[in-house]
């Protein structure tokens, strides 16, 4: 049998370098790429094919297959979306410009993506795609409103895109991790500091009590339930080689409690819950 190929965006650590060295472990052909092209040659140092591709760059995602495909002689078996950033702020002091930068690289770039792969997929008459969604994206916090907006909108495409590929073979997968130990937090502060002009917000003393402690001193310790990447990668494993994966595939304990919680508790007291943790 030949050897599965798999494109993983956002690989220059965190899920998807996991999620690289977790699939090339397993046997398959991996192509791990990230947005700066320094990450990609230390992840060519260590053996990986890694095309640049930036999701707020088009020219560099078309350029980016074009290298995937070429290299496998036209084909492509599973599609890994995963990198992301966060602006995180309250929603009442996030710019629109701000927003729309966060939905290009955590959005736009990934259906762009998404949609160049799909023409090899019908060709070949199979394949995976698996994108890595959040609890965000059926939950949401105080100060994670941009973020979760990207997801929001991103499991509603998903969603309608499972259906529509019912008759193609392509197999269309949602993975929704809660807390991962990742530098998520560290790489928002640039995004932070550029939109958020917290100074100046009505908000100014709740940011200093809450957000600005957890975003430049970090948590006292692991969130509750934070899980390390290999978590993520177990359950992109299955939803991969599965023969029949499931539409959707929880990581960590929060992200259980949460999805419960959507369906059975009224919606004031899911915010109440959430307000109050």
């Amino acid at each position: 049998m030949s050897t599965r190929s798999i494109l993983i965006t956002g690989c220059s650590s965190g899920i998807g370098y996991d999620a690289a060295c977790g699939l090339r472990d397993r046997g398959w052909r991996v192509f791990a790429s990230c947005r700066q092209e320094a990450d990609c040659e230390r992840l060519r140092a260590e053996g990986f094919e890694s095309p640049r591709i930036d999701y707020a760059d088009t020219a560099s995602i078309h350029a980016g297959l074009s290298e995937v495909l070429a290299a496998t002689g036209g084909t492509l078996d599973a599609l890994f979306n995963n990198g992301a950033f966060g602006l995180p702020g309250a929603v009442e002091d996030l710019p629109t410009d701000g927003l729309r930068e966060i939905f290009e690289a955590n959005f736009f770039g990934w259906h762009e993506l998404t949609r160049a792969v799909i023409p090899t997929m019908r060709k070949q008459g199979s394949g995976r795609i698996v994108q890595c969604s959040s609890v965000l994206g059926f939950v949401t916090y105080s100060w994670r409103g941009a973020y979760a907006s990207t997801k929001y909108a991103l499991e509603g495409l998903t969603d309608t895109l499972r259906i529509e590929m019912r008759d193609t073979g392509i197999d269309v997968v949602l993975i929704e991790p809660g807390p991962i130990t990742t530098k998520i937090r560290i790489n928002s502060i640039p995004h932070f500091e550029k939109w958020i002009n917290w100074k100046q917000s009505a908000r100014a003393d709740q940011y200093r009590s809450s957000l600005l402690k957890r975003l430049y001193d970090g948590p006292n310790g692991p969130d509750p339930f934070e899980l390390p990447p290999s978590a993520v990668t177990a359950k992109l494993v299955k939803a991969l080689e599965s023969k029949r994966p499931k539409p959707r595939y929880y990581v960590t304990t929060a992200t259980y409690i949460s999805g419960i919680g959507r369906r059975i508790l009224p919606t004031r007291w899911l915010d109440w819950i959430i307000a109050k943790s």
